[in-house]
């Protein structure tokens, strides 16, 4: 049976932790990960940034990988659903061609989609 879902995060301009800062919480990313959401970054930031980002929050992600190879983790992991957390067009734009559903990281989507996945 497939998990939940899958749940990339974007790391700038969309976590809490970015710089700048975005307007998802860790404690969001914590939550997909309890309830049993495959979850990982895919961001600009090299590989070893991202995994030493996951370690120092204390969370072991699924996967890390560079935004154009989001397609990679689509074909690595089998998902009921497939989402991409992030904040610019760059990150629609690559979610869309791997086959990822986008989830703008602004006020009033962020309201509906994190009611829609992560309410326990």
């Amino acid at each position: 049976m497939n998990p939940v879902g899958l749940v990339s995060f974007d790391i700038d301009g969309t976590l809490d932790i970015g710089d700048p800062p975005g307007i998802v919480p860790v404690a969001l990313v914590k939550q997909a990960k309890r309830l049993g959401y495959l979850i990982g970054s895919c961001s600009d930031r090299p590989i070893g940034y991202q995994k030493n980002m996951w370690q120092q929050l204390g969370i072991a992600p699924d996967f890390a990988v560079l935004k154009h190879r989001l397609a990679e983790i689509k074909a690595r992991f089998a998902a009921s659903a497939y989402y991409h957390i992030g904040d610019t067009d760059v990150d629609d734009h690559y979610a869309t061609v791997a086959g990822f559903r986008f989830l703008r990281a602004e006020a009033a989507a962020h309201r509906a989609w994190s009611a829609e996945l992560f309410a326990e």
